[in-house]
C-alpha cells in the first residue's frame, strides 16, 4: 500500500483534506469489491496531537511528524483560508515548523530516485514553495495565490488556469474541489481508470476534470450524467472489455429492454450502446500501443478478436 500522509496545520481547509481522503478511501472500497487489496493507507500527521480546521471542527488523534518517510509515501499539503495578503501572513500557526520538517525530511526523499510523491492542494503549493521543494517544476495553485507562488518560487513555472499540474513527483492543484480531481487522477494512475471512474460515480463528480491533457481516457467518455442504469453498463464494459457485449447482454446489465437501453444511451451518453463498446475497446487498444505493446497483444487486451476489427473500428470513429 501507498502511505498517504496528510499534513494538518491549524485552520486547515477541511474540504482540501476530506475530499481527497474520501476519494482514496473509496478507491480501497472499489478495489475490495473486485477482490483486490487496498492501495492506500491514509494517515494524518501534525506537529500537535490535535488541530483546528477552517470550519471550527477540531481534529484529534493526529500522528507526530515522522523522522523519515515510509517507502514510496505520498505527502499531501493542504490549503488554509484567508491567506491572500503576503508571506508574513502565511508564516503563522505552525507554518514555520511544517516548512522545517518538509526541508529536513521530505526534500531529501523527493530528491532520491524513489516513488515518493508530493501532492499540494491550494495554499499547500505555497508551503511547498517556501520549503524549497518546487525547483524549476511546473506547478499551480488557487488563482488568488498565483502571484504569491511566483514570488516564493521564482524559478518554478507557475501555470495559471489549470485544475492541476503533474511534473515528476510533484502534483499540484488549484484547490478546494480541484483536490478531488487530483486525487482521482492519482487513483487512475495507480489503480486504473475503471477504479477512478467508479470512485467519481460514487462521489457524484462524473465530469472529471484533468490536467492539460487532451487525450482523456476513453473510460471517461460519456460519463457526464447521473443515470444509474447507464453507469452500470459503462462500468461492466470498462471492467470486461473483452466480453461478448451484444446489445441484449448490455441490456441485461442495465435491467432494461434493448430498445430502452438504446434510448438511455442516446439521451445520457450521446452514443449507441454498440458504439460505446467499440470506443472503449479502441481507446484501450491505442493506450496499449502507446505503451509499446505489440499490436496483436494490444488489440486482444482491448477485447478485439483481430487487428482487422480494431482498424475498422478506429476508421469508423475517425469518420464520425
Amino acid at each position: 500500500m501507498i502511505d498517504v500522509l496528510f499534513l494538518v496545520l491549524p485552520d486547515t481547509l477541511l474540504l482540501d483534506l476530506v475530499g481527497p481522503a474520501e476519494a482514496f478511501r473509496l478507491a480501497n472500497q472499489q478495489l475490495a469489491a473486485r477482490g483486490r487489496p487496498p492501495a492506500f493507507a491514509l494517515r494524518y500527521i501534525s506537529a500537535t496531537p490535535q488541530a483546528s480546521t477552517s470550519i471550527g471542527l477540531t481534529l484529534a488523534g493526529l500522528e507526530p511528524l515522522p523522522d523519515r518517510l515510509p517507502p514510496g509515501a505520498w505527502v499531501v499539503l493542504l490549503g488554509r483560508p484567508g491567506l491572500k495578503e503576503s508571506l508574513p501572513t502565511l508564516q503563522r500557526n505552525g507554518w514555520l515548523g511544517a516548512r522545517h520538517w518538509l526541508t529536513k525530511v521530505v526534500a531529501p526523499a523527493l530528491a532520491q530516485a524513489t516513488a515518493h510523491g508530493l501532492l499540494t492542494v491550494c495554499v499547500g503549493t505555497l508551503l511547498a514553495a517556501d520549503a524549497g521543494l518546487l525547483g524549476r517544476r511546473q506547478v499551480t495553485t488557487h488563482h488568488e495565490h498565483l502571484d504569491v507562488l511566483a514570488r516564493l518560487a521564482p524559478e518554478a513555472q507557475v501555470c495559471a488556469n489549470r485544475v492541476f499540474v503533474v511534473d515528476g513527483p510533484v502534483w499540484s492543484s488549484a484547490g478546494v474541489t480541484a483536490g478531488i480531481d487530483l486525487a482521482l487522477h492519482c487513483i487512475g494512475d495507480t489503480c486504473g481508470d475503471a477504479i477512478a471512474a467508479a470512485v467519481a460515480e460514487t462521489m457524484v463528480v462524473f465530469q472529471r476534470r484533468g490536467a492539460d491533457d487532451p487525450q482523456r481516457s476513453p473510460l471517461l467518455d460519456g460519463r457526464n450524467h447521473l443515470h444509474p442504469a447507464v453507469h452500470r453498463v459503462q462500468n461492466a464494459v470498462c471492467e470486461r472489455p473483452g466480453h461478448d457485449w451484444d446489445v441484449p447482454a448490455l441490456a441485461a446489465v442495465a435491467h432494461v429492454t434493448p430498445r430502452h437501453l438504446a434510448r438511455l444511451f442516446k439521451d445520457h451518453a450521446g452514443v449507441s450502446p454498440r458504439d460505446y463498446v467499440e470506443r472503449i475497446r479502441s481507446g484501450l487498444a491505442e493506450q496499449a500501443l502507446a505503451r509499446g505493446l505489440p499490436t496483436a497483444q494490444a488489440v486482444a487486451l482491448a477485447g478485439f478478436g483481430t487487428d482487422r476489427q480494431f482498424r475498422r473500428a478506429r476508421a469508423r470513429q475517425r469518420a464520425q
